[in-house]
């Protein structure tokens, strides 16, 4: 067996290896390798191995490659669809990961507040780092023709606006600013939205009958520029964070800026603020739940997304977390309240 460093043991086993998944778009592919060989070098570890995304491949395939050839720990550097794509296959494995933050969002990275900027320290908790048990939800969307298709996610997925948001995003202006593209993108979508029906049950809730703009299926709850759209997620709960945005008018898409760029983001981290919003009379903007899982039926094809990638239209989704299935790598005494 290896020893607890993962140098080969004495009954003559070969040491254990790692594996990194990487866009090659998102890094600079001869440095980024020549770290996690200097790495796995110095913990004992054999050489190793290395896999690019593709077009076609996005991550998913290849990490499951990996793990058939024996790799005893996964590294992926990427962006946040990189990060989506092989944390399912590796979901369920009991094969530890490691996030090298990579790309525009890191999402996952930031709401466990990774270092960003030390992509050094995040290969080597791959040796010698703790490991966390976190959820990764999965999505089983029901296509317009009756296919369905499941997806993992780890930060939020969604259904309407946000997910018609994303797909109007510019991806060339996205490579060029990052996440503030999503601005333009949201621009184009809230001229055309309208609400629409659909019918909802989160676990351990009775059915609802709304018309809504949109509803976000969360394992994490901050967005990019320290905006909390749902401040009490955690990704070690095992729960979902359920947000349904039913704004009726233009006041009540000020109520939601309201609710999220305020409220969440600024009242909610004071003493005094907290008592503000205790005492403030709730608007029905944005409706908040919690449950292991909810299912959603709307009355047409409607855009989905997942972890900021759009997947396509569905008429309806069936979302579960799984608890602690991914084992997450982090530094050596590492904490967040997110896990």
């Amino acid at each position: 067996m290896a020893s607890a460093d993962g140098t080969a043991s004495s009954t003559g086993d070969l040491p254990r290896r790692a594996a990194l998944v990487y866009n090659p778009v998102k890094v600079d592919a001869d440095e980024l390798r020549a770290a996690v060989a200097r790495h796995s070098a110095e913990a004992g570890w054999a050489d190793p191995l290395f896999y690019e995304t593709t077009v076609e491949d996005l991550g998913d395939g290849v990490t499951r490659e990996a793990i058939a050839a024996g790799a005893a720990a996964i590294l992926v550097a990427g962006g946040d669809g990189t990060v989506r794509a092989v944390s399912e296959a590796v979901a369920d494995s009991d094969v530890p990961l490691t996030i090298v933050p990579s790309g525009t969002g890191n999402l996952l990275a930031r709401n466990l507040q990774l270092p960003l900027a030390d992509p050094d320290a995040m290969i080597a908790a791959t040796f010698d780092g703790d490991v966390h048990a976190i959820d990764v939800g999965f999505a089983d969307m029901v296509r317009p023709d009756g296919e369905r298709e499941e997806r993992a996610f780890v930060v939020m997925g969604g259904m309407g606006l946000d997910a018609a948001m994303i797909a109007n995003t510019n991806g060339d202006l996205k490579k060029k600013v990052g996440w503030v593209a999503y601005v333009d993108g949201a621009a184009r979508s809230l001229v055309k939205a309208k609400p629409f029906p659909l019918m909802y049950q989160v676990a351990g809730h009775r059915m609802h009958r709304a018309n809504v703009q949109s509803v976000l299926f969360a394992n994490c709850g901050s967005l990019p520029a320290g905006l909390e759209l749902i401040p009490e997620a955690s990704v070690a709960d095992g729960q979902l964070d359920i947000a349904i945005f039913q704004p009726k008018t233009a006041f009540g898409w000020l109520a939601v800026w309201r609710r999220v760029a305020w409220d969440n983001s600024v009242l909610r981290r004071f003493r005094a603020g907290r008592r503000i919003l205790r005492l403030r009379t709730r608007d029905n903007s944005i409706r908040y739940a919690r449950g292991t899982g909810i299912q959603i039926a709307a009355g047409a094809a409607t855009p989905v997304q997942l972890d900021g990638d759009e997947f396509g239209e569905a008429t309806a989704i069936d979302v579960r977390i799984h608890a602690g299935a991914l084992r997450l790598a982090v530094p050596p005494g590492h904490s967040s309240p997110a896990l």
